[in-house]
């Protein structure tokens, strides 16, 4: 075995010598030869020599079994064994059957015990060897070739390797060979440790009786009625909002519409069409009882003091308005009194202006009407000369498409022909590969029989030595102590006293504290009353204010009212005049060309609606400027005698 050991020692030194990216094999085996041949006698050197040489020939198929071993199982493994295991690798596949299976038992036990049992366990395992270290194989080399040389010789030695591995399991890890010394050999005995005593067993307490529980109230998962009458008028006031949209937008005047790229007769009579289907929205006759902001709006401390001091500011502010009245300051009245009148010419102007934007809008909208038609008859004239060219093209491309049709039915005959004789190559290739998966399911069918039965025998023996400690562990104690709670224990501290007394004077101390806890809760009741008292004071002052500005408000936009009403009506300029009269005749020469063109009697239809609908659509926004204008008038004649008061 020393033999052995030996060699595979020179061995492995070589191999960790070697380096691929610069060494060339031929010549690290030519050194090796030379430098070896004094050292070693012609029988060693020629294995040595011979091993070397397969290593480094069969190095790829190697590698991926060592590699793959470090991953899996050799994780705890020193990579400074690299070369070891390739070399019992290398012995397994391509010398084993020359060597004999006694010869390599000897190599394996003159090496590390623990480290040749991992590897050999993890090579042999016949999962492994017909799974994936077949198939990496067999992308370096032919299929047929690696199940033949080594696959199977593998396979068949398996049982033999897996005795000796079973035999070695019981050598201890650092020993490398059993060889007979003539030595006492050290016998180990047991330390002499004390015995633990068993675990009592505590006493299982008493469950705790836990009073009764009062049901939740149904109330909690029922809705306030404060929160239903909110969501009435919340839906009231929705329903009201949509109402007063509809007929704002029923009443929209042309210059608010937005301005597609379509005929505006268009969109006149398709808005006048929507306006007519639109739903009515009925009112809730049992809703008009409730009315918003009804109720009170409960508000916190800060808003409540925030907004009285804001009251008390503007008080203050007030109250030196009027002292520096009192002291002889000026008043502004008369500068209001012109800025007014200003104001009014410049709504006047404005009122002026924006009349005259919007006729120039309606003469321009004629304009482009009139510029549209004549495009659309320009358009007409070209789409007939690009039908009879389209026309032309499509007999062009029908007789091409004839001769395409052709060609594409040759070709696809052809094609046809040669995919006859590719699909029989096909289906016999098909049905050797399907005779060679059946073959190899079949034999992993049964390994992985033979594991599953021997992890269940594993599993049982572990289940009736977990049976056997829990019996043990579950035996019976006794423990019996009498424990005084009125005894002192006698340790001569100072303070020392009994659980007796050490429990009644606890109680004490939880009487005091209960004490305390109720006189400082009594302080802050106290506190919250005081709060409390100040806070509706505030309330009170801010009523009255909001009652004062709310009154100050009211007069504000009476005032206001009277002075919208007292507005004349815009002033018809001649700029305006002009734009009507230009209106007028563009208006005129649209209808006259109108009726000059010929179109087919499907389409005469709609051009006639939307004339009507524009029609309809102007004379309506004309009455209402009417209806507007005179309402002016008619609020400005009682507002003019409350106004002479105000100025006095």
């Amino acid at each position: 075995m020393a033999y052995y050991g030996k060699c595979i020692e020179i061995v492995i030194e070589q191999l960790d010598k070697f380096k691929p990216e610069k060494d060339n094999p031929e010549q690290f085996l030519e050194t090796a030869s030379t430098s070896l041949q004094q050292a070693l006698s012609p029988q060693k050197l020629a294995f040595v020599l011979e091993v070397l040489s397969g290593c480094l020939e069969y190095q790829k198929l190697l590698t991926i079994v060592v590699d793959a071993f470090y991953v899996r199982d050799g994780r705890l493994c020193l990579w400074a064994d690299y070369s070891l295991f390739e070399v019992i690798c290398y012995l397994a596949m391509f010398q084993l059957d020359e060597l004999g299976f006694q010869l390599f038992c000897n190599i394996i036990k003159s090496q590390p015990v623990d480290k040749t049992c991992k590897f050999l366990r993890f090579f042999f395992n016949p999962l492994n060897l017909c799974s994936w270290i077949k198939d990496e194989w067999s992308l370096i080399y032919e299929t047929t070739h690696v199940k033949e040389n080594w696959i199977d010789p593998l396979m068949r030695w398996q049982p033999e390797v897996q005795e000796l591995i079973n035999q070695l399991e019981g050598v201890p890890t650092d020993q490398t060979l059993p060889l007979k010394t003539k030595a006492k050999v050290t016998e180990p005995r047991e330390f002499n440790l004390t015995v633990p005593k068993p675990r009592a067993i505590t006493m299982p307490e008493p469950v705790p009786t836990v009073a009764k529980t009062k049901p939740v109230p149904p109330s909690t998962y029922q809705e306030p009625v404060e929160q239903q009458l909110l969501q009435m008028i919340k839906r009231y006031n929705r329903r009201k909002a949509e109402e007063l949209l509809l007929k704002a937008n029923m009443e929209e005047l042309q210059c608010a519409m937005p301005r597609l790229h379509r005929d505006p007769q268009t969109q006149d009579f398709e808005k006048q069409e929507w306006h007519q289907s639109a739903p009515q929205i009925r009112r809730t006759p049992n809703l008009t009882f409730y009315k918003p902001n009804t109720f009170p709006v409960k508000l916190n401390t800060a808003t409540i003091l925030r907004e009285g001091a804001l009251y008390q500011r503007q008080v203050e502010k007030e109250l030196q308005r009027v002292d520096k009245l009192v002291d002889g300051a000026g008043d502004f009245s008369e500068f209001l009194e012109w800025q007014k009148k200003m104001q009014a010419k410049d709504l006047e102007e404005q009122l002026a202006a924006c009349e005259c934007r919007r006729l120039q809008g309606k003469l321009s909208h004629e304009e482009a009407i009139l510029a549209r038609q004549n495009l659309r008859q320009e358009n007409k004239q070209k789409a007939d000369q690009k039908k009879e060219e389209t026309a032309e093209l499509m007999l062009q491309c029908a007789e091409r498409r004839l001769q395409e049709e052709k060609a594409r039915k040759e070709l696809v005959g052809q094609i046809t022909e040669a995919q006859k004789n590719v699909k029989v190559a096909q289906m016999k290739l098909v049905k050797g590969r399907q005779q060679i998966v059946q073959e190899m399911t079949a034999e992993s069918r049964e390994l992985l029989q033979r594991s599953l039965e021997a992890a269940k025998e594993e599993q049982r023996r572990r289940c009736e030595l977990t049976a056997q400690l829990r019996a043990l562990e579950t035996q019976p104690t006794r423990k019996g102590k009498l424990v005084d709670l009125t005894q002192i224990p006698g340790y001569g501290l100072e303070g020392e006293m009994s659980v007796a007394e050490l429990r009644e004077r606890l109680a004490l101390l939880k009487e005091t504290q209960k004490r305390e806890q109720e006189e400082k809760r009594d302080q802050i009741i106290q506190g919250k009353r005081a709060k409390s008292q100040k806070l509706q004071n505030t309330m009170e002052q801010i009523s009255l204010c909001r009652t004062a500005m709310g009154r100050t408000a009211a007069l504000r936009w009476e005032k206001k009212k009277a002075q919208a009403g007292s507005l004349g009506t815009p002033s018809q300029d001649e700029r305006v005049l002009e734009l009507q009269r230009r209106m007028e005749e563009r208006v005129a020469e649209r209808r006259k060309q109108t009726a000059k063109l010929q179109v087919s009697p499907p389409r005469t239809v709609r051009p006639q609606l939307r004339a009507q609908a524009e029609a309809q659509h102007w004379l309506e926004l004309d009455q209402s400027r009417e209806r507007r204008l005179r309402a002016m008038q008619e609020a400005d004649r009682p507002c003019k005698p409350a106004h002479h008061l105000g100025a006095a």
